[in-house]
């Protein structure tokens, strides 16, 4: 089974953090999944525990057959991002998702300050779709069987993501130089 990220980080993806970071955290995550609710606030936290030393990226992996807004809301959160707002829509999906309708979503875009009109040709955008199946399918390929699944330094991390053990894992890993450079 495959532990490696395919494909690696790169300018499809949304990032938060300095390319000279020396963690980088991939979760694949579905904006309707409670477990994903969960994982965010302990994201953001660790996001502000490590600083600069932290890049995030978040990869669509919408499990559709059990959370029926999931591909939406992330269709939406791409749209938001061509407005330069991708994370500010990402952050109050998670903060509302429980209310993932569509009416929800552009209430959601309001509140951010999208621009309504656009936003509402964005989410309609074959493009947007493309971009959200081929997040999919890259969590498929690189082994992703539920959500959130992360990937650290791009191989795939199995261990707790309870804030705890995640940080210190972080933390460990920062702590030791890469035997691979």
């Amino acid at each position: 089974m495959t532990t490696q990220l395919i494909p690696l980080v790169n300018s499809n993806d949304h990032v938060s953090g300095e390319g000279s970071a020396v963690i980088e955290v991939v979760e694949y995550g579905d904006y309707q999944c409670p477990y994903c609710g969960r994982a965010y606030p302990i994201i953001k936290s660790i996001q502000e525990r490590l600083g600069p030393q932290l890049r995030f990226v978040f990869r669509n992996f919408p499990l559709s057959k059990i959370h029926p807004h999931a591909f939406l809301a992330a269709v939406a959160t791409e749209a938001a991002g061509l407005q330069d707002k991708f994370w500010e829509m990402h952050d109050i999906v998670f903060e509302n998702q429980h209310s993932l309708e569509l009416s929800s979503l552009y209430q959601m875009a309001d509140i951010i300050g999208l621009d309504r009109e656009r936003f509402s040709n964005d989410i309609q955008q074959q493009e947007l779709i493309e971009k959200v199946e081929k997040d999919f399918e890259s969590g498929i390929r690189s082994g992703v069987n539920g959500t959130p699944t992360f990937f650290i330094n791009g191989r795939k991390y199995d261990g707790s993501w309870e804030e705890a053990e995640l940080y210190q894992y972080l933390k460990n890993l920062h702590a030791k130089p890469s035997m691979e450079e």
